[in-house]
């Protein structure tokens, strides 16, 4: 089988015309060589309809409570608009994509996520990946599109952070590179794209604040995965996903 490379977009964009044509020609040229993945938020679009019901988002020190109201629009949007949007601007482009959640076939399996200062509801972090599913549709050629609604104790669905689904996915499939696409073409040091990072130049640099703003939620996602065993996490916009670019983050 080809070389797997997990491509992971967040729900800023996903709602641009623009981007989606841009991510299903990245995608397309990808297939060449490799056997994508697509993992994809959707945060923005959930505070959206959360709104337009009256609901209230609710945080524990930064990390958002997911009720069972909360919940029902996540998968709604995730499982549903976001994900079947995808699928079919890829189809569109000719590419055999196929949307799953993490409750499909127990793809992403869960353990809630406990927290001492509360209680975060239907948060869960990944135990388990059903990657013999993933490793037939990647031989038949099929590009798998995924929400991290996944399946956690007694049948119920669990919301994922979607970077830790796209690491978990990464990990299960010993994936070449996890990719996770942003506006920008890269990590910025002094102006100019970093190629390559280690693990300990990155803290250094989020700690000496040389990488700020947006980009150090982002550099820590990098960090996070490559600690949990990923071998290689690619910060990356379009154009270098298309051409090999990014900022890796390497141990």
């Amino acid at each position: 089988m080809k070389p797997v490379i997990i491509v992971k977009v967040g729900g800023n964009e996903i709602d641009d015309p623009g981007f989606l044509a841009g991510l299903a020609e990245a995608i397309a040229i990808l297939c060449v060589e490799a056997a994508p993945v697509v993992v994809h938020g959707g945060g923005k679009e959930i505070a959206r309809l959360q709104e337009a019901l009256g609901l209230k988002p609710r945080f524990i020190e930064g990390l958002r409570v997911t009720d069972d109201a909360s919940l029902a629009v996540a998968e709604m949007v995730l499982s549903g608009a976001v994900n079947k949007r995808l699928v079919a601007r890829l189809v569109a482009h000719g590419l055999s994509a196929m949307g799953l959640s993490g409750v499909d076939a127990g793809l992403l399996r869960v353990r809630p996520v406990r927290h001492a200062a509360g209680d975060l509801g239907w948060v869960g972090e990944v135990v388990s990946v059903n990657a013999s599913l993933l490793g037939v549709l990647l031989e038949q050629g099929v590009v798998p599109v995924v929400s991290p609604i996944s399946l956690g104790p007694e049948g119920h669905s669990y919301n994922v952070n979607a970077d830790q689904a796209a690491a978990a996915l990464a990990r299960a499939l010993n994936a070449a590179s996890l990719a996770f696409v942003t506006n920008v073409p890269g990590i910025l040091i002094d102006g100019r794209v970093a190629a390559c990072l280690t693990v300990q130049e990155a803290r250094a640099w989020i700690a000496e604040g040389v990488i700020v703003g947006g980009m150090v939620p982002k550099a820590r996602s990098a960090l996070e995965a490559v600690a949990g065993g990923v071998s290689e996490v690619r910060i990356v916009d379009l154009a270098g996903l298309r051409q090999g670019g990014g900022t890796r983050v390497v141990p």
